[in-house]
């Protein structure tokens, strides 16, 4: 959801074009993410405009803001279906932490999910990634991805940023600053 962004994202984002040999990344806030109904989120436009913030002019990053478009909740699937329309001959990645991989099984179809995209999994503190039971049995492709230990996740910068906190080392000074000046969390 990038709600907000920070420094880990970033930093998963680098490792990830550098480690899959990316042509393009794309940073794709959620519009009405399904499984994330019982907590308010920031607006789209602060959302987008964070992520923007965040990744600056860096080669290969790409905002898309197709979710936010969208009328209804947002599914992982038809993003990925929709790419997949419109870059036919492209690999396609979904690049996500160990905590969703562990529950990656309560997705909406994530069957035909995982036969559309290679999953790039972030492992917590640099293990591999673990499977959940139900896609142990399941062939599905998985690319590990090494990302150091980060104590960094949106909740804490939220929770900072409510304190009223400068959020710069775990967000980024552009993302803190605004944060700050727009009064969110």
């Amino acid at each position: 959801t990038f709600d907000p962004p920070h420094r880990a994202h970033l930093a998963l984002a680098r490792l990830a074009r550098a480690a899959l040999a990316l042509d393009e990344l794309r940073w794709i806030p959620a519009g009405q993410p399904w499984q994330k109904s019982g907590r308010r989120l920031a607006d789209g436009r602060h959302r987008v405009a964070m992520v923007h913030a965040l990744i600056g002019e860096e080669p290969g990053f790409v905002v898309d803001t197709r979710e936010l478009e969208r009328a209804g909740p947002s599914y992982t699937l038809d993003t990925v279906r929709e790419v997949a329309r419109e870059v036919p001959a492209a690999e396609l990645f979904l690049i996500i932490g160990q905590d969703q991989y562990a529950r990656f099984d309560t997705w909406r179809e994530w069957r035909l999910l995982l036969d559309a995209v290679t999953l790039a999994v972030a492992g917590r503190e640099g293990q591999a990634p673990a499977p959940p039971p139900a896609l142990q049995a399941l062939p599905h492709r998985v690319q590990a991805l090494p990302l150091p230990a980060m104590r960094i996740s949106s909740t804490a910068v939220r929770e900072a940023a409510a304190r009223g906190e400068d959020a710069a080392d775990l967000a980024g000074q552009e993302v803190a600053r605004y944060i700050a000046h727009h009064h969110l969390y």
